[in-house]
């Protein structure tokens, strides 16, 4: 992606130095996959996808590393229970589990958001990445990290 943002996985309290202005809107919108029905993308309305991928990784990166320090304290404490009692032990399972899965729900988000942002960069976002169709405008304002259609992501969630 052009700007300059760090590979997910690596330090996630990275700032956003890419912007719109980093972006050609008006090409992206033109390039875009329509499916039949749809009108084609407008550039405000790529602007406003972008932007919302940009807020979300900036948001999740910051909830990304919050978590994982969260976490790291947690299991900084030990799992071993010497002079805690049972449910003390079990209270802090509980929490450790719980921060593992903020910690798992953050990273996905801001993973997905990445990958769509470069995804729009390469001009293959809105792409079904399983039948190659167009995935819908409609999808896409509402979910703009989706990778699938709906048929094929309701198809491979019944798997």
């Amino acid at each position: 992606m052009k700007g300059t943002h760090d590979e997910a996985g690596a330090n996630p309290r990275m700032t956003m130095e890419s912007s719109m202005s980093d972006h050609d809107v008006e090409a992206i919108a033109a390039s875009l996959p329509v499916r039949d029905g749809d009108e084609p993308w407008t550039a405000d309305e790529v602007s406003e996808i972008i932007d919302t991928l940009e807020s979300d990784v900036q948001r999740m990166g910051a909830a990304l590393a919050k978590a994982e320090n969260d976490l790291a304290d947690l299991m900084k404490q030990g799992n071993d229970g010497a002079g805690m009692d049972t449910i003390d032990v079990g209270s802090s399972q509980f929490e450790r589990d719980q921060e593992i899965s903020v910690t798992r729900n953050a990273r996905a988000v801001y993973d997905q958001s990445k990958l769509a942002l470069q995804l729009l960069d390469e001009g293959t976002w809105g792409t079904c990445e399983s039948c190659g169709e167009p995935i819908g405008k409609a999808r896409l304002q509402a979910f703009p990290r989706a990778t699938m259609c709906v048929k094929c992501k309701q198809r491979q969630e019944r798997r």
